[in-house]
């Protein structure tokens, strides 16, 4: 195994460590994961320093985006329980800051260094992401993210993003690139609002990125749309109006379904004089952030369901995207090689013709150059001649093979980006375009029968672990004693916070 080999099975290793404690199910996943690697690297997906693990948040992720000013931070804190971010009416913090448990009293401030070297969390190499779309700023990770630990209980088996406030037009290509990141890879998105701004018409482009952009997706489920310090209209005439409002902007942003949420901090309330107006705005504040924090507290299941989704449709991806898409690139390479071959070898033979018509070499259909007496009388003539012609044959067949499968890369990007394939498909298809690989192969290399039973064996786990996990959390028939019986069994802890004594401080800490 090579140096990047151990590096990455390091890193699996330490995932496994922490999971051993914290969900043993998890821990059963890191060992699928690693099957489908195997296929990977034999097909050529991804290579020996990757793994699709290591593509994948482990800790349950929620994520809170917003406008400047929306009270996210505040939010955040009053949350908590604990002051952890700045708060004001100005943009206070311009990165990204992922929150995690500590069994230390004191909050503590580590650099992105942190999150992009280690893969437990969202960002790992993120640094590469940045570089890629902005040149220069993948060595500034520390610009744009920071890792925050805090002792508050509620953060116990979580991990909670801030974003700095969302402004389209200011912000860069790279800060976007990390909110369509983090949006992509979190369990559950608060989309803030800020209810004092009376104008969303005026947000377009905030209001396009934040919703238009995410309410087609299949997992729109998770979004929660928010409307912060909504006691703000409290002494409006018709305070219902800004909900109104607000309510139609995302509308006409095709939001038309989904639960819209309006709260305030009590903490930081403006007053209200009307006993019954008080009372009212109280009792909403309440039931929503009621809703709000038991989607927050019950994070951690959707996260285990996650993981193992992904481990199926990788599987799937595979089976049903991956290969279907190598095989097609090969077809369309086999046939622009035949025709190339045609055209250059059809071209050679015209040219040489012409100048052995040229040369005198023809009488009538007889072939009869002056050198041709020489060759027949010596062999090692013969075969060094033979070798020669070969040697030239073959460095044209593979100079045809090179240029019809270096023509077939942009489209077979474009393709990947289309099907949002895990893994390097041009790669994999230039593995199929090696010299040792015949033009008539049909499988691609590393696709064989082992690597479908191995594919095989992945799905079925994947179906066991969703039962398994059904099996923790759900109980139709309502038998408490089988449950009890299956859980201690698989040794799978209850979901509680007493159980989860993870601690995630540690470990980034010696990361960076």
């Amino acid at each position: 195994m090579n140096t990047a080999g151990r590096l990455i099975e390091g890193r699996l290793k330490h995932l496994e460590t922490h999971l051993e404690q914290e969900n043993p199910v998890l821990l059963k996943t890191v060992q699928s994961f690693k099957k489908l690697d195997r296929i990977a690297y034999r097909t050529g997906l991804l290579g020996t320093d990757e793994s699709y693990a290591t593509q994948i948040p482990w800790w349950p992720l929620i994520s809170v985006l917003g406008t400047f000013s929306s009270g996210k931070s505040t939010f955040i804190n009053h949350y908590l329980g604990y002051k952890l971010q700045r708060t004001g009416n100005q943009a206070v913090d311009d990165k990204f800051t992922v929150t995690c448990y500590s069994r230390e009293k004191t909050a503590h401030a580590l650099p992105g260094v942190a999150l992009d070297s280690d893969p437990r969390f969202p960002f790992y190499q993120m640094s590469e992401d940045i570089e890629r779309v902005a040149k220069g700023e993948g060595e500034r990770i520390d610009s744009y993210l920071q890792l925050k630990t805090c002792p508050s209980e509620r953060l116990r088996g979580k991990i909670l993003i801030d974003s700095p406030g969302f402004d389209a037009d200011a912000q860069r290509t790279s800060t976007l690139r990390i909110t369509d990141h983090i949006i992509d890879l979190s369990d559950l998105v608060l989309v803030f609002f800020d209810a004092r701004h009376p104008e969303p018409g005026a947000m377009q482009d905030t209001l396009d990125h934040l919703v238009s952009n995410t309410i087609s997706r299949n997992d729109a489920g998770k979004f929660l749309y928010i409307l912060n310090q909504i006691d703000s209209a409290a002494k409006e005439d018709n305070p219902e109006e800004v909900v109104a409002a607000w309510q139609r902007a995302l509308g006409e942003r095709g939001l038309t379904a989904g639960r819209f949420y309006t709260i305030y901090n009590p903490e930081a309330a403006v007053p209200i004089d009307d006993e019954n107006l008080r009372q009212r705005f109280e009792r909403k504040r309440d039931a929503d952030l009621e809703e709000i924090h038991n989607r927050m507290h019950e994070v951690e299941i959707e996260r285990a369901y996650r993981i193992v989704g992904v481990l199926e449709r990788t599987a799937r991806d595979i089976e049903e995207r991956a290969v279907p898409a190598i095989k097609t690139a090969m077809y369309h390479w086999k046939k622009r090689v035949l025709w190339g071959d045609a055209l250059v070898f059809g071209l050679l033979l015209v040219a040489l013709f012409g100048i052995s018509l040229n040369q005198g070499y023809w009488h009538g259909l007889q072939f009869v150059p002056p050198w041709l007496e020489t060759l027949t009388a010596s062999p090692a003539l013969q075969i060094a001649s033979a070798v020669g012609v070969m040697t030239v044959a073959l460095g044209l067949h593979f100079m045809v093979r090179s240029m019809a499968a270096r023509s077939l890369l942009r489209s077979l990007k474009k393709q990947a980006e289309k099907l949002a394939i895990r893994g390097n498909l041009t790669h994999a298809f230039l593995r199929n375009t090696k010299p040792w690989r015949s033009i008539f192969s049909t499988a691609p290399a590393g696709w064989g029968r082992s690597a479908r039973k191995r594919l095989a064996q992945v799905k079925e786990d994947a179906d066991n672990y969703v039962q398994t996990l059904n099996d923790r959390f759900t109980n139709p028939s309502g038998e408490v004693t089988i449950q009890l019986e299956d859980q201690a069994k698989l040794n799978v802890p209850q979901a509680t916070p007493e159980n989860d004594d993870s601690s995630y401080s540690s470990a980034a800490t010696s990361h960076s």
